[in-house]
């Protein structure tokens, strides 16, 4: 449930929420706006329900108690209407921000990645990726520099200014990707990795939360409410396709389910186009798509030689062609009404 306080409620009135809720065996989480705070009721203790509303009714500064029925109630619209804003570092998404991450697949040298950095930075990026843990189908395919790659992305960071965002593959992982990103990713294979989940709320670190290759979007949002209910809201969801029956492309990226999704969700929403698709043909098409049906932003793969790469060659874009894609993405978003943000190079 939803305690909604009045506008006139004190600390003291609020903290009073808290300790009934505590005393019935209910976690909370406390949402301050600029009007109302908001005290969610998380759990579902012994008891009725009803009788514990009528009894957060009789404490002052309570200006009524709202059931929510939607399975994920912190991300829930039911708990905030309004999208969230969620940085990564200086980077907005949501509430009309909208913001492009890229950078290399995975990292494999410092040449590499600081090429990429620069190129995507010059090109209007404002958040660089970058695979230092790889989660791969096979254990005899590329894995990652680890640690080393880690200290390659706070090199591209200091150098370009752009805030790093990376995967962790295990709960082991996080500590470490704390040490040296801005931003932790939770991969699709990890999206029901419960621990991983609660780990990284923990952190307190911004999470990009990629949805898993068979989930449906509720499994979504649950599993985004694992996260929030460590505490941590500074969640950006990441649509990044779907597995269907078409083989033609990698996977399905489903624009419509991200749509849905943010019908039901304050969380930001962005959208990778380079998993779904698995071809650079196809990859600046679907950016634009996504844009136009509303995506808080994007995350690109761009590589100075794709066909050198160690990983997913054919879905990353070089330089040239990711250039080519911002000079569309630009006036696209113009033509939306999108706040397409800027780094630090074009401000």
């Amino acid at each position: 449930m939803m305690i909604v306080m009045n506008a006139k409620a004190t600390d003291g009135d609020i903290q009073s929420v808290v300790e009934m809720l505590e005393a019935k065996g209910y976690d909370h989480h406390i949402s301050r706006g600029v009007e109302r705070t908001l005290v969610g009721a998380i759990g579902t203790p012994d008891g009725e329900k009803q009788a514990m509303a009528e009894q957060l009714m009789t404490l002052n500064g309570v200006e009524r108690v709202v059931p929510i029925l939607r399975p994920y109630k912190l991300v829930s619209r039911e708990h905030q209407e309004e999208t969230s804003v969620v940085y990564i570092g200086d980077a907005a998404f949501g509430r009309g921000k909208v913001g492009i991450i890229a950078g290399p697949c995975t990292v494999e040298t410092e040449e590499q990645t600081l090429a990429a950095a620069r190129a995507v930075k010059a090109a209007g990026a404002v958040c660089l990726r970058g695979g230092a843990f790889k989660p791969r189908t096979s254990p005899y395919d590329f894995q990652g520099l680890g640690e080393d790659a880690l200290k390659i992305l706070a090199t591209a960071r200091e150098e370009t200014g752009l805030p790093v965002v990376t995967e962790a593959r295990d709960v082991s992982h996080v500590d470490l990707v704390a040490e040296y990103a801005d931003a932790l990713q939770i991969g699709a294979r990890n999206m029901q990795n419960y621990d991983l989940l609660q780990s990284a709320g923990e952190s307190g670190m911004p999470v990009v939360l990629k949805r898993g290759l068979s989930a449906t979007v509720e499994e979504w949002l649950k599993a985004a409410e694992y996260i929030a209910s460590s505490g941590n809201l500074d969640i950006i969801l990441c649509e990044r396709g779907i597995r269907t029956f078409e083989t033609i492309t990698r996977f399905t990226l489903d624009l419509a389910g991200m749509v849905a999704a943010k019908q039901e969700t304050h969380l930001p929403i962005i959208v990778d186009p380079s998993h779904s698709t698995g071809h650079y043909l196809l990859v600046s098409p679907m950016t634009l798509a996504a844009i136009a049906a509303g995506a808080d932003g994007v995350m690109i793969e761009v590589h100075p030689q794709p066909d050198r790469a160690l990983c997913d060659s054919a879905q990353q874009l070089t330089p040239k062609n990711f250039q080519k894609l911002m000079d569309n993405v630009r006036s696209l978003s113009t033509a939306v009404g999108a706040d397409l943000q800027r780094n630090s190079e074009e401000a």
